[in-house]
């Protein structure tokens, strides 16, 4: 299994995912010339891709679906709940595939298990990708550490993982208290600190690497979410980035 994060972040957000002849797209959150120039620094064509998988409502996950599916001829699943929450105007779409919030989608040997969350979303989710005993996590916009989270990250070979504020940041920056009391709270965003504390309470069942993702532009720091993790678990560990600014590395899975 192969993957790289195309962008990561409030800006937009979208995940590419390659295992058994199958090519998944996770969120269509940045434009689709992006995606078609991002997919190609690794050699992929964006009209190769077999779906266009929408986590939830949010404009940085959604925005352009639609130019996706009618630019590019790209099958787009949603649950109902997302795409009418949704504000944004996705423009007609002819190819919509429901799915249900806990549903697992399959796509040939690709199986990906949807895993309701408790982000401030409509029906949110989150995702593992599994193909031949692998087992890869896109676990963003999570809410807090909800129930079942921990043991989902002990059960994966490699996640990205949401290290969305550093807590001090966040609290002497300049947003408005109630968009402060919305990120930290129950239906927010994980901190660099709650990601670290998930790792470290995975002990010896560590996925073998992970990315941190979703890092806010406002409240964070590149080398505060990473020292966070390795402060966790150790220097040696992989702790990769998915930037808001460009591709990520390609990774193994």
């Amino acid at each position: 299994m192969l993957t790289f994060s195309l962008q990561s972040g409030s800006n937009g957000n979208a995940i590419y995912v390659e295992a058994a002849g199958q090519r998944l797209l996770f969120d269509a959150g940045i434009t689709g010339i992006m995606a078609e120039r991002r997919l190609a620094v690794y050699g992929r064509d964006i009209r190769g891709v077999d779906a266009v998988i929408i986590s939830h409502d949010h404009i940085d996950h959604i925005r352009y679906a639609g130019v996706y599916q009618r630019k590019y001829g790209l099958p787009v699943y949603v649950t109902q709940a997302t795409l009418a929450a949704t504000w944004c105007d996705l423009g007609k779409m002819t190819d919509v595939r429901h799915f249900r919030s806990g549903e697992a989608l399959m796509f040939g040997k690709v199986t990906v298990h949807t895993i309701p969350t408790a982000h401030d979303a409509a029906d949110g989710v989150v995702f593992v990708v599994e193909c031949e005993g692998r087992r890869l996590g896109i676990l963003t916009d999570l809410g807090h550490p909800f129930a079942g989270l921990q043991s989902m990250l002990e059960s994966l070979d490699a996640a990205y993982l949401e290290c969305n504020y550093d807590p001090y940041m966040l609290e002497t920056g300049p947003y408005p208290f109630a968009l402060k009391a919305r990120i930290r709270g129950q239906g927010g965003h994980l901190s660099n600190n709650e990601s670290a504390d998930l790792l470290k309470a995975c002990g010896k069942k560590l996925p073998k690497w992970i990315a941190a993702a979703h890092l806010s532009e406002e409240n964070n720091r590149v080398e505060l979410a990473i020292a966070a993790q390795h402060d966790a678990v150790g220097d040696s560990y992989p702790v990769h980035l998915a930037s808001r600014y460009e591709c990520s590395l390609l990774l193994n899975v």
